[in-house]
């Protein structure tokens, strides 16, 4: 009887672990769809996007290692040349509140205006449900999924993981090289590359 029960407890986890791993994203296969509403409170589906390339961006403002992409003006000079190519940028917050990068209400809308955002939708994944399911660890974390739903890039927005503005210059960008790669209708040659950046600040 002892058995049968731990044999019934046994599939019982597996399961669980299956349903769980079926919820992380992975590497051209179909990227887990979500629902998320954004700082004018509209809600994105992921699923309602198919047709169009799409970006995520993981994003904190209070990171130095976002700083560097902003201050400069690079995240938003690519937010610009990708959405008028017709791909759909969301760059998401997954600060828990109370946390580095969290804001809301009239402080949320004057920050990103402040910052000179070019993106398609700033979403609140306060709760981090999204940024878990993707396996977001830094900001800036980077994740291009294609027209057919399927994720073909994921990891750092580059190959400098400094703080410094002066590295972007020379630096390969894994982000643009994947996107005008794929909408070109060639190979994406880098796929994967570790991110870097401050760990995003779930609760």
């Amino acid at each position: 009887m002892k058995v049968l029960f731990n044999f019934s407890l046994l599939l019982i986890l597996l399961a669980v672990v299956q349903v769980m791993a079926g919820e992380q994203a992975r590497l051209n296969e179909s990227a887990p769809d979500f629902t998320l509403k954004d700082n004018k409170g509209e809600t994105y589906t992921l699923s309602d996007l198919k047709g169009k390339y799409v970006v995520l961006e993981w994003v904190n403002f209070g990171c130095p290692f976002v700083r560097k992409h902003y201050d400069s003006g690079n995240m938003q000079k690519l937010q610009k040349t990708y959405t008028e190519k017709g791909a759909v940028w969301l760059s998401i917050c997954s600060s828990a509140d109370g946390k580095q990068g969290y804001f809301d209400g009239d402080e949320l809308d004057e920050k990103i205006a402040e910052e000179g955002v070019n993106a398609t939708a700033y979403l609140i994944d306060e709760d981090g449900t999204v940024g878990k399911m993707y396996g977001a660890r830094t900001t800036p974390h980077m994740y291009i999924i294609d027209p057919e739903g399927k994720l073909i890039y994921v990891g750092g927005i580059d190959d400098r993981a400094s703080t410094k503005i002066s590295d972007i210059d020379g630096a390969s960008n894994y982000v643009s090289a994947a996107l005008d790669a794929a909408m070109a209708g060639k190979p994406v040659t880098v796929q994967t590359s570790k991110p870097y950046g401050c760990s995003v600040k779930y609760k």
